[in-house]
């Protein structure tokens, strides 16, 4: 049986990609061992691993991942109050299949979009 899930992204810059998601979005690194190239990173459940990509053009980077939520508005709030950076076509709003969402780009282009069903 499946239980949970855990993507991997890519990464240019180890330390610039900790930074964000812990600084940022509140992430804090998962485990006690600092692997070579490897990031694992998490938040109340879910897990978000990257891979190190030095070679990666952020403009040609397609990794997605969408994370739901049970209190969408609050922490579309939070992340303005902590001035990260929204996508700019990407604000809080209700979409035709029931889902309340917003997304933003980490520093290599990944794209997150955070959801909660109406």
């Amino acid at each position: 049986m499946l239980t949970a899930i855990h993507p991997k992204l890519p990464m240019r810059n180890k330390a610039a990609t900790r930074d964000y998601y812990v600084n940022q979005l509140g992430f804090r690194q998962l485990g006690s061992v600092d692997y070579d190239g490897y990031l694992m990173l998490e938040k109340d459940n879910i897990q978000i691993h990257f891979f190190e990509f030095k070679e990666l053009d952020p403009k040609e980077n397609y990794g997605q991942v969408y994370i739901r939520t049970n209190d969408i508005d609050n922490l579309y709030q939070s992340l303005l109050n902590n001035k990260v950076k929204i996508h700019p076509n990407g604000p809080l709003q209700t979409k035709p299949w029931q889902q309340r969402e917003f997304s933003l780009l980490d520093p290599d282009n990944n794209l997150l979009t955070f959801g909660q069903a109406v």
